[in-house]
């Protein structure tokens, strides 16, 4: 997993509450078999008209949010089933960074799984954000500081679990912690289960 230490992006404001990852993903493109190739997919039926022509009515498709790296997102941010490929849709599609008043515990979870840091911000800050959006907004997010700043004097800390910043600073996905402790694991199985070390080695 790419490490988290700092981003500076553009924000792209999305101005809809309790958006589910059923619209972030439709179950039809569950079935890829790999996380690459979901960006394409990312809001796909508020992003496409028929025949994936890209709907200019639709946010993400206004020219002046091209290259957005930040998704500045209203509450309950990423609500209903609990697939991983929202978090996998969302990086792919080049955000590292999300900001809104709340998030759906699995997608929230998800989000640091997969080297996206979600951010939690009070709703009057948020509400300031999404004002200043339009008008062409970039954010730096400093993970070690806890902080959140522009070129204008805004400023913002914000709270992160221990363990989850560690991860994202190191860039450790849950098998990646793991294997940190291959070698005690190793030691543990041959002395707990020789026999299995035995045959495994065969």
């Amino acid at each position: 997993m790419k490490p988290f230490t700092a981003h500076h992006g553009l924000v792209a404001p999305l101005d809809r509450a309790n958006v589910d990852t059923d619209q972030m993903v439709p179950k039809q493109f569950c079935k890829l078999v790999t996380r690459d190739g979901y960006g394409r997919v990312l809001f796909y039926d508020w992003r496409y008209l028929p025949g994936e022509t890209p709907d200019p009515e639709f946010i993400l498709n206004a020219p002046q949010y091209r290259g957005a790296s930040i998704l500045l997102a209203r509450a309950n941010f990423g609500c209903g089933s609990s697939r991983e490929h929202a978090a996998w849709a969302v990086l792919d599609y080049g955000f590292r960074v999300i900001l809104a008043p709340s998030f759906a515990d699995i997608f929230y979870n998800n989000c640091f799984k997969n080297g996206v840091l979600p951010v939690v911000l009070p709703e009057d800050t948020i509400d300031t954000l999404f004002a200043r959006a339009p008008s062409g907004l970039h954010l730096s997010v400093d993970l070690k500081e806890q902080s959140i700043t522009d070129d204008q004097n805004f400023k913002a800390s914000f709270a992160i679990g221990g363990f989850r910043k560690k991860c994202l600073l190191q860039g450790l996905d849950d098998i990646e912690m793991i294997l940190q402790h291959e070698q005690k694991i190793a030691a543990y199985e041959e002395e707990a289960c020789p026999l299995a070390t035995l045959y495994s080695s065969l």
